[in-house]
């Protein structure tokens, strides 16, 4: 008895596989997988000064290829098509197409895609924490402590409060 062959197989295989065109490695990712996700942790084996990959194409001779955004689930199409990531240098001297702009995709090494240093000095702030968030807390920290405060001052003076009160109601009766 033979064992089944995966080509006439009716299931397709449980992971996706993916062709980084710049060092030529192929690497398997499980079902589900989302390209955006694929896509940063093949740039990641990169080398420092290696091209990038910009994002994730399906591709067969003869016919229009499959691009997938970042949230896409990568989807082996069948036979024929291959999935490879797309590069910078996948356009020169052939002039970059109207529709592609360049986006840099983030590398966590703190290095710009061509290896080197970015020039800017990075703030210690993170996105979306601005001066006015800061401002916001700095005051809500006041509002806490004036509050605290006449809190206090009522406490203190509560005995005071309470012995005019019996006086006053003493006289009234």
């Amino acid at each position: 008895m033979s064992e089944p062959e995966e080509v006439n197989s009716p299931h397709p295989p449980p992971y996706s596989e993916v062709l980084c065109k710049i060092s030529g490695r192929r690497t398997r990712f499980a079902a589900g997988t989302k390209a955006g996700f694929a896509l940063s942790l093949m740039n990641r084996k990169l080398g420092i000064g290696a091209p990038v990959g910009l994002y994730i194409e399906s591709v067969k001779e003869g016919e229009e290829p499959i691009i997938f955004g970042p949230s896409a689930v990568l989807v082996d199409y069948g036979d024929g098509w291959n999935l490879q990531t797309v590069s910078e240098t996948d356009f020169s001297g052939i002039g970059k197409p109207e529709c592609v702009r360049e986006v840099p995709t983030p590398i966590p090494s703190g290095k710009n895609i061509d290896g080197s240093h970015s020039t800017r000095t990075k703030t210690a702030l993170k996105p979306g924490v601005n001066l006015v968030y800061i401002a916001k807390v700095v005051l809500a920290f006041v509002m806490m402590f004036m509050l605290g405060g006449v809190f206090m001052l009522a406490l203190d003076n509560l005995p005071e409060l309470i012995l005019l009160l019996e006086s006053s109601m003493q006289k009234h009766v």
